[in-house]
């Protein structure tokens, strides 16, 4: 007889990041949260901001940790955490530990694939912020996302 195994999935709280600010009303906010954390990176880190339906953040999770100048991101590692977390839209963003913010190609492909398994799976992706050096880019603002 074949046994087929059972699995459950369950989100587990690592830590807590402390902020003073809750909600994201413009990319500045999403920044505000992620500066700290971000700007402390050694190598290239991809994380993604959890927000409900009305963009209060309810998660942080880091989905990719690279080398100096890259980070390899699966949009899987982006959506699974979100699903889990009952999420109702997303913000990705990751450093330049270059401290030089301008969007790669890169960048931007991995926006645009996003932004469309985002739009397949109901869960859009707000913004991208791409930080560095105490600066940041929202590819929203720049009409890239």
């Amino acid at each position: 007889m074949y046994r087929i195994p059972r699995f459950r999935v369950q989100l587990v709280r690592e830590s807590t990041h402390a902020t003073a600010t809750r909600t994201i009303s413009a990319p500045v906010d999403a920044f505000e949260i992620l500066r700290e954390y971000l700007d402390s990176q050694d190598r290239e880190t991809f994380v993604v901001l959890l927000l409900d339906t009305r963009n209060a953040v309810i998660g942080l999770h880091v989905a990719s940790i690279g080398t100096l100048n890259a980070s390899l991101v699966h949009p899987r590692e982006v959506f699974k955490v979100a699903f889990l977390a009952n999420a109702a839209s997303l913000i990705a963003a990751h450093n330049h530990p270059s401290g030089d913010c301008s969007p790669s190609q890169e960048d931007l492909a991995l926006t645009a694939r996003l932004k469309q398994a985002g739009e397949l799976l109901g869960l859009p992706v707000v913004d991208h912020l791409i930080i560095g050096d105490g600066h940041f880019v929202s590819l929203k603002e720049r009409g890239l996302l």
